[in-house]
């Protein structure tokens, strides 16, 4: 700490910022149109200061700190500080030019003025439902090139003198299928800066602007130092692990592997991923901001959880990401499902410092954004829509419990859409929702469950696009666990066989009674299922969760005849038997 620094001030002033960057979220969400935002909360607010240097994020997604990282030196880069009026605000999206990780994710940002100088600025994420394309929703699974994935909008102004730049508001409403649900969001995303610049200047006014570039400098030095207290906590090594992505969505039934090779030395870490596959033809390519971010989670989760997100993390970090591979993409590759390969790295992140400290790795979680999207005219409405909607999975079982099921795990943070809100403004009806049996890994501590979501269609000429992973490569077990369910696609038209789809499908047509049913993967479990407690096997059967054959083949759980109490008389020998 330095010696002009008091730690107590400090601890306050970041948890002060952080409150900023926290109230900006809440604004954004209640103030939000789509359910996209306002119920499923896919966004994520920040504060930086005069040098662009990342200070505070909201615990929102992720993801989308990769998607921040680097938009205000972008700012500065192309606007000079002389430029720069109070009131302006500016918006991009582009994953090329530092606007963010996918066209969907549209970025704002506003400087934060005090006493005529600029002190800090604010900038805030949304996922807007559809951003253009050539598929309802701007991510197809199929995609080819950036410019089949929507609109890309460079650094421009979106506010001037405190006014809406009318033409730059109309350029990006005349590129969207939902122009009215897109208004209302960027209108949110507005407020959302406006009350982040005015909270902002409260805190400055109470420090002075030498006390809060002072105290921004120490905090981030301080989250550099925890970093590198954390890091010097693993053993010194060499660790790698390999995992794969189904495939890119272009050329099927081709696994696409991602590789990394850790070194922990002293209080520094080095994070190789040469061995990655190149960039691929499809939309699983992925930005070097999302790398850096989906490393730096990986790293905060293990050494750090109680550091300030901010900037200082990265010094103690050293990423290596060939060019023109699938964690390092170059433009026009497209990027409209890079969350899948983020999450596929932080697998391998995960699956190589389990070998350095196994007691604080979770197994494999579901880590795919499972993504079901539907769109179309509501009869009700007349009104054309597009329903965005992403599916939770299982979560790796550890070393001291079971997995949880039916949650987001990793680069994504968004909660469900409610039954009762999708079904109020959409032409569709959820016929089921509920976990999905023996999709947990089984061990000492059992995999977390995937679910089971199906929907029927209630109108005609409606589209879906499914966008999944882990329905090939199943979520790893550790420690002698059992690998978790892979997910999988099913369409049922009226009268028909049910038909089992790819894991990356885009522009199906749906007409009224047509159901998809979807299934998340599972999540791996931690150690011998063979030693995990007869009574809580029995009570995952008592509950669905665990099948009366999963309990005899896996644990060696025998059950009576009506499956009303344990055989333990059996359950002894089997497992006797098999563990000699």
């Amino acid at each position: 700490m330095e010696n002009n620094i008091s730690p107590i001030t400090l601890e306050i002033m970041g948890n002060l910022i952080l409150s900023v960057a926290e109230e900006m979220g809440v604004t954004l969400v209640k103030t939000a149109y789509s359910t996209n935002i306002k119920e499923r909360k896919d966004a994520s607010t920040a504060v930086f200061d005069m040098k662009g240097r990342m200070i505070a994020q909201a615990e929102h997604v992720p993801m989308h700190l990769g998607s921040m990282l680097s938009v205000v030196t972008e700012v500065l880069k192309k606007f000079p500080i002389s430029s720069i009026k109070e009131g302006d605000m500016f918006i991009t999206n582009d994953p090329y030019t530092g606007g963010g990780t996918h066209l969907p994710d549209i970025t704002m940002v506003e400087p934060v003025f005090y006493n005529g100088e600029i002190t800090a600025f604010v900038a805030n994420i949304a996922h807007h439902s559809d951003i253009g394309g050539k598929v309802p929703g701007s991510t197809s699974s199929d995609a080819n090139s950036i410019f089949q994935e929507g609109i890309r909008i460079p650094l421009v102004k979106i506010c001037k003198n405190g006014s809406i730049v009318n033409e730059t508001m109309e350029f990006i409403l005349n590129n969207t299928r939902t122009p009215e649900e897109r208004k209302g969001d960027l209108y949110a995303q507005i407020s959302c800066n406006k009350a982040g610049t005015k909270r902002m200047r409260d805190v400055i006014n109470k420090y002075g602007k030498y006390k809060f570039s002072t105290y921004t400098d120490g905090l981030i030095n301080y989250a550099e130092n925890l970093m590198r207290m954390g890091i010097k906590k693993l053993p010194d090594g060499e660790y790698s692990f390999e995992d794969y992505l189904d495939d890119d969505g272009v050329e099927l039934n081709k696994p696409v592997p991602i590789k990394v090779n850790i070194i922990i030395e002293n209080n520094r870490a080095i994070v190789d991923f040469t061995g990655t596959s190149p960039q691929v033809k499809g939309p699983l390519n992925l930005v070097l901001s999302g790398t850096l971010t989906t490393v730096f989670y990986c790293f905060k989760a293990l050494a750090g959880q109680s550091i300030f997100s901010n900037e200082g993390i990265y010094r103690a970090i050293e990423v290596v990401a060939p060019d023109n591979s699938i964690v390092n993409c170059s433009p026009p590759a497209p990027v409209g499902v890079r969350i899948d390969a983020a999450q596929r790295i932080a697998d391998v992140v995960f699956g190589a410092l389990a070998k350095a400290a196994p007691d604080r790795v979770i197994a494999a979680c579901n880590s795919s954004v499972t993504s079901a999207i539907f769109s179309g005219v509501n009869p009700e409405t007349d009104k054309y829509f597009v329903y965005l909607e992403t599916i939770a999975g299982g979560s790796g079982a550890h070393k001291n419990n079971d997995g949880l099921s039916g949650v987001q795990v990793h680069m994504t943070n968004t909660s469900n859409l409610p039954i009762e809100a999708l079904e109020r403004e959409y032409p569709i009806m959820v016929e089921s929702y509920n976990f999905a049996p023996d999709s947990g890994g089984p061990g000492l501590y059992r995999g977390g469950l995937g679910l089971k979501r199906q929907f029927r269609m209630l109108g005609d000429n409606l589209l879906f696009t499914g966008l999944g992973e882990r329905h090939v490569f199943s979520p790893w077990g550790i420690a002698g666990g059992k690998n978790g369910s892979s997910g999988s696609f099913w369409l049922k038209r009226a009268n028909s066989e049910i038909k089992k789809l790819n894991s990356k499908i885009s522009d199906i047509e749906l007409d009224k009674e047509d159901q998809i049913t979807i299934f998340t993967p599972g999540a791996g479990g931690y150690g011998n299922p063979l030693f995990r407690d007869v009574e809580k096997v029995f009570q995952d059967v008592k509950e669905g969760k665990v099948s009366v054959a999963s309990a005899r083949d896996d644990y060696g759980v025998i059950l009576t005849d009506d499956v009303k109490e344990v055989d333990s008389e059996a359950t002894t020998r089997v497992r006797d038997e098999r563990c000699s």
